[in-house]
């Protein structure tokens, strides 16, 4: 007997979105067909996942509206000559030719939500390319036959502005993946992970290591604004505390989170998708047993009330940030207590119940 096929479409590279290599893991393993479909970069590294298959397109163009045009007209000649039973858009930049190759091949449709794409920082200061998205979401959202989202409070948002309902699946790290609880008192070090871009507190961060001369900050990722991070690093003459290990391969994040004593994700107010947001980072913190600094947002204050496993700033501020840092280093029993949080929360934090939430969605849908 055939699998029943699910094409998922992304417009990154694949090897560091550990999300859908989760999801169409989970779903292979649940017996279906799955195809992953994402781009090339010429620095790409080879992505050959086990348990399903996946392509991706060599673009022309590399950013901005030609590479979306590009990438999109690609997608949409894909599914029209690709046999499969749904498409699932990841996030609104692959919704419009999903949707049409729907529409015309009479298959079903899902919308996995990352993020509140149009409601990103980046799209903040550029009206136009926001309404452009906010046209996108309102033409095809309603159309999808199923919508998920990272968190209970995004799910709520978009589900009142689309007049859908939107169920939740969790960014979590598998419990048997390479996390483990902390042995032994880790070194001073801070620990920052993911996308080096605008709006992430990261430069009064690296301030505040002027305030903290027994600490070390690490940095894993790259963005936008890298060059201007190690530029201010140097000028503050924090070059050889402040370091930046651009892209770190997942199997190597549970090393570094073990060196590390607490980790940090700030996300400046103004953003809606940025409020509302529950990124992977905080789970992969809550099953390393590492406490975390973030942002008093309602995501992880309905976490933090039931395991207190993380401060939380009310605002990204150089001051607060260094009172965080030397409160948790001059109380160790605050630490061991947040640490123990961790390790409750990732009890019942886990991918396995996700999975299975995931396979129920789409089930139905398959018949």
């Amino acid at each position: 007997m055939n699998k029943k096929r699910i094409v998922f479409a992304v417009t990154n590279d694949l090897t560091y979105d550990r999300r859908m290599f989760r999801i169409c893991s989970a779903l292979s393993e649940a017996g279906m067909d799955v195809l992953l479909v994402g781009r090339k970069r010429r620095d790409s590294l080879i992505f050959k996942p086990a348990h399903f298959k996946a392509k991706r397109f060599s673009c022309f163009f590399n950013k901005g509206l030609l590479f979306y045009t590009e990438y999109n007209i690609r997608l949409f000649f894909l599914l029209w000559s690709t046999p499969f039973e749904i498409a699932c858009a990841c996030d609104l930049d692959t919704a419009l030719p999903i949707r049409l190759a729907c529409r015309l091949k009479g298959r079903k449709s899902v919308y996995d939500a990352h993020e509140y794409f149009s409601e990103v920082p980046e799209l903040s200061h550029r009206p136009m390319i926001k309404k452009f998205w906010e046209w996108v979401g309102r033409i095809t959202i309603p159309a999808f036959n199923a919508c998920y989202t990272v968190g209970e409070e995004l799910a709520k948002l978009m589900g009142k502005r689309y007049n859908v309902h939107f169920d939740v699946i969790r960014n979590i790290a598998p419990s048997n993946s390479a996390f483990v609880t902390k042995e032994s008192f880790p070194q001073k070090v801070l620990l920052y992970q993911g996308a080096l871009n605008v709006g992430r507190g990261l430069e009064a961060t690296i301030e505040a290591m002027q305030q903290l001369p027994d600490w070390q900050f690490w940095l894993a990722g790259e963005g936008d604004i890298t060059t201007q991070l190690k530029e201010l690093s140097v000028k503050l003459k924090l070059e050889e505390r402040v370091q930046f290990l651009g892209w770190v391969k997942p199997d190597n994040l549970p090393t570094l989170m073990q060196k590390a004593k607490l980790s940090i994700n700030l996300r400046e107010k103004g953003s809606l998708n940025d409020y509302y947001s529950l990124p992977n980072k905080f789970f992969d913190a809550i099953h390393a047993g590492l406490p975390s600094i973030h942002m008093n947002y309602p995501e992880y204050v309905n976490v933090c009330n039931k395991y207190p496993c993380a401060i939380l700033l009310d605002e990204v501020d150089v001051p607060k940030i260094v009172d965080a840092i030397r409160h948790v280093d001059q109380h160790p029993e605050l630490w061991e207590a947040m640490s123990t949080a961790c390790r409750q929360a990732a009890k019942e934090y886990t991918w396995e119940n996700e999975s299975k939430k995931l396979v129920q969605i789409y089930k139905p849908l398959l018949g």
